[in-house]
């Protein structure tokens, strides 16, 4: 398994467990087209974008496009980026066989009503990520 499909499997992990499941956020991976694009869902995608320490390591960053109703003001979006932090923030994954990712503190913005679908309010989560391969 190569550093990237290593990485995402990591990441992706995390909303596999049942702990997550039991939040009942629907949760879909970038470019993966929903069954019922009206409800609130989210959005995650693994961005590398920097060396890491050696040839199988690789920096980044994690993000995590959140969907709400629109007009319902930002309250669920910061709800839902408070339980990303739970799953996230500060963590160390070692799912993979080929190495662990660790993640760093968050941020997130409310970019405001989506352009492709506006009775959903969009906000942006994020999260620097490192991942050391062996």
């Amino acid at each position: 398994m190569g550093k990237y499909e290593a990485l995402e499997s990591d990441v992706f992990s995390i909303f596999a467990l049942q702990t997550w499941k039991n939040e009942n956020i629907k949760t879909y991976p970038v470019n993966f087209v929903t069954v019922n694009p009206g409800a609130e869902f989210i959005r995650v995608s693994v961005i590398p974008s920097g060396d890491g320490i050696n040839i199988k390591s690789v920096s980044g960053l994690f993000s995590v496009d959140i969907f709400t109703s629109a007009g319902n003001g930002p309250r669920r979006a910061s709800l839902i980026a408070d339980k990303l932090d739970q799953y996230l923030v500060g963590k160390v994954l070692t799912t993979s066989l080929n190495g662990t990712t660790q993640f760093a503190s968050s941020n997130m913005r409310h970019v405001g009503v989506d352009k492709d679908n506006p009775s959903l309010f969009r906000s942006i989560y994020q999260i620097p990520f490192n991942y050391f391969g062996v």
